[in-house]
């Protein structure tokens, strides 16, 4: 009979006492039923913030330093880093990342439309810390060369991005290009793991 009573409950009684005569526990201020989802809400806000921020960070950096490569080397000498291992010469370049497909600037410029959306749907259930960080920096790295697509000549979604980061035997890039590939071997090492955005791990 006792446990029948446990697991069916017996009914609220208003202003009964208990069984050995004690008042009837009261809910403290501020405890939540069980099961509740408050904490888990708390680390994926905490979790999209850092993407935020990481998203910020990477796109100030590279519209700051396009601004100063507009304004400073474009249509000058290169400028060498590191003898001819690195220089810094500023180009337009109206293809992908790394100047492959320039003949497709719509298309990357609605690619990279498409990334953001996913990115920001993808944000409403993150709680991975490491896929905040790169998932931020596919934000920012999308945002920066899609502005470019959008607001620098020759016209709307048509925009050439400035790149200026030519290493030796290599194509010439920019900061907003490294964060994309940052954030894409980020992404290739967490899936490798089995580290889903959602904090989950599984094992293939």
């Amino acid at each position: 009979m006792a446990e029948a009573e446990r697991i069916i409950g017996t009914p609220d009684i208003p202003d009964a006492e208990g069984a050995d005569g004690a008042e009837p526990q009261q809910p403290s201020e501020g405890s939540l039923p069980a099961g509740s989802d408050d904490t888990g809400g708390g680390r994926g806000r905490k979790k999209v913030l850092v993407l935020l921020v990481v998203a910020v960070l990477a796109y100030l950096l590279d519209l700051i330093s396009k601004m100063i490569v507009v304004a400073k080397l474009e249509h000058e000498e290169p400028i060498e880093i590191f003898g001819d291992w690195l220089k810094f010469d500023a180009i337009r370049n109206a293809g992908a990342a790394f100047g492959i497909g320039e003949a497709f600037t719509v298309i990357f410029t609605a690619i990279a439309a498409v990334v953001i959306v996913v990115i920001v749907r993808l944000a409403r259930k993150l709680y991975s810390l490491p896929w905040a960080i790169a998932l931020g920096l596919l934000l920012g790295g999308a945002l920066g060369n899609l502005t470019d697509r959008i607001f620098r000549a020759p016209g709307v979604f048509k925009g050439a991005v400035v790149d200026f980061i030519a290493p030796a035997h290599f194509a010439v890039f920019n900061l907003a290009d490294s964060a994309i590939v940052c954030g894409g071997i980020l992404i290739v090492i967490l899936s490798f793991k089995g580290l889903d955005p959602d904090g989950t791990v599984h094992k293939d």
